[in-house]
């Protein structure tokens, strides 16, 4: 018997109904041409700062929904739906770009960096973007996803690490079956090297491409390549993050923290100026408290959930992401966590990187092969090797809901498998060359107009909206609180805030005067 069928075994239905899940995606306001809107947060969306669904991710361009936790999908999707139709109501013309991968851009300097109001964690916010953009750039922070957030009752620290490592290794599935961003503007790599091809004028793609958003053009970073971040243990890579928050970098030391104006350049001269700086296709997370830091909330009360980071927005669903994709998700974790997973190694570690910008720039390419312990592997055998895994999981999940639903998501994917054409990135570009003369801007210009549409045409209760329009006021009620407690100078906030003390264990790591960045 397997260690999966052996951990089967165990799982009681009980255990299986307490998932839990949320969702939070990214996306850019988009003008009616398609050009990146340079107008602020609109007003009757609330707060950025303390609303607890509605907010801004790097831009003030880029906007980012929320939902709370939820123990059913339909839930969670439905929540996410009424997020959306709040939204567009107070968009105006404006649109929900619906690709991960950005609409006509400006240059990287007129892109508006997010802005929180006057006080001290807003501006620390600002600061933390501004830092973004002289490692980065601006370009860069306008790729959009969806971070799905998921937890099973009674799993232990060194099991979620377990499942971790496991879901590092099979990464490349997930970007196959769900990327859907193998095009983008010219814009977007304008003045940068790149592997892109030209398709027609402003457009740019790879041909066997999945996820643009999750190969060399996206979310890396050469700087952060060079951290050996393992996820053998909380203690390991705790203490790889706390190195990277606290050891200064020489090239960012060189940005420095203030310019000559005055003004602030980053939040700190570190490899990371926080934790979320850190890219990776999944973190394990905490619910922090206040003026409290990611990490130490981590040191101190184990893992809550873990953060799945590599999913592309599906520009085909008016919200991103449909019910299969979540189903395939929860059977897709629960293989992670159940499956045996070997400690990693940085040889797995680098072999795991090259595959993740594999399958990201050729992953629908006939034949194509990828690094497995040591040999090699054709990505579909691997990948119908999972999935036929994944089957009693499937099973078990099905019995548990009275539902066949994770089972047809694994056939689903089977299909995909077997048929490359009927993925995501290749209907992406079927929809180009059929419908859009093969540009991209005007294919996505085409599917934000339709998601907008069908999102604001479904019913929608005078309750809900109420409902909604109070928690933008209260949040806006919120800030102000926040804004008048301030009670030190922002340097002393900057500087009480990433202090290494406040990423170890102890009470004294928690400091009551500050709002976490």
């Amino acid at each position: 018997m397997s260690i999966l069928q052996q951990a089967l075994k165990t799982l009681a239905p009980a255990r299986l109904q307490g998932i839990r899940r949320g969702i939070e995606k990214e996306s850019l306001r988009a003008t009616p041409a398609g050009a990146l809107a340079l107008t602020p947060h609109p007003a009757a969306l609330g707060s950025a700062l303390t609303h607890p669904n509605i907010t801004t991710d790097y831009s003030e361009s880029q906007l980012e929904l929320i939902t709370g936790v939820h123990g059913s999908v339909e839930q969670c999707l439905e929540e996410l739906t009424q997020v959306h139709q709040f939204t567009y109501r107070a968009l105006g013309d404006e649109l929900m770009w619906v690709s991960s991968m950005p609409c006509v851009l400006p240059t990287d300097e007129t892109i508006p960096i997010g802005r929180y109001g006057s006080s001290n964690v807003s501006r620390a916010k600002s600061v933390y973007r501004m830092g973004l953009a002289h490692r980065y750039g601006r370009r860069m922070q306008t790729i959009s996803g969806i971070h799905y957030n998921w937890s099973l009752p009674g799993v232990s620290d060194a099991e979620y690490f377990a499942l971790i490592r496991n879901f590092r290794r099979h990464a490349f599935l997930l970007l196959y079956l769900f990327g859907a961003s193998p095009a983008a503007t010219s814009s977007f790599v304008s003045a940068r090297q790149h592997e892109l091809q030209t398709l027609t004028q402003g457009t740019v793609y790879m041909p066997h491409g999945t996820s643009l958003r999750m190969g060399r053009l996206g979310y890396q970073s050469a700087a952060q390549s060079s951290l050996a971040v393992s996820y053998n243990g909380l203690e390991g890579y705790a203490a790889s993050l706390h190195e990277a928050l606290t050891k200064p970098y020489p090239a960012y030391e060189a940005i420095g923290i203030v310019n000559p104006g005055g003004e602030y350049n980053q939040l700190a001269t570190s490899l990371l100026q926080i934790e979320n700086e850190f890219y990776g296709t999944i973190r394990p997370k905490r619910v922090i408290r206040p003026g409290e830091r990611p990490l130490h909330a981590l040191r101190e009360r184990g893992v809550e959930y873990v953060e799945v980071r590599l999913l592309d927005l599906d520009p085909f669903v008016p919200i991103g992401i449909k019910a299969q994709t979540i189903r395939f998700l929860d059977v897709f974790l629960l293989h992670c966590l159940l499956s045996g997973s070997p400690e990693d190694t940085p040889q797995e570690i680098a072999a795991l990187g090259r595959n993740q910008h594999r399958t990201a720039a050729f992953g629908r390419e006939p034949g194509l092969v990828l690094e497995r312990d040591g040999g090699e592997a054709r990505l579909a055998d691997w990948g119908a090797e999972i999935v036929a895994q994944c089957a009693p999981i499937a099973a078990m999940l099905d019995s548990v809901h009275d539902t066949s639903d994770y089972g047809d998501a694994l056939r689903s994917a089977e299909a995909l498998l077997q048929n490359p054409d009927m993925l995501p990135s290749a209907r992406v570009l079927a929809a180009m060359a059929r419908d859009h003369r093969n540009s991209f801007a005007a294919f996505t210009l085409s599917q934000s107009e339709q998601a907008k549409s069908k999102l604001l045409k479904l019913p929608y209760a005078g309750g809900l909206h109420a409902r909604l329009e109070g928690i933008a006021r209260q949040s806006l009620a919120d800030q102000a609180a926040v804004e008048a407690a301030d009670t030190m100078p922002f340097e002393q906030y900057r500087q009480q805030y990433i202090s290494p003390e406040r990423l170890g264990r102890g009470k004294a790591a928690i400091a009551p005067a500050l709002a976490t960045v």
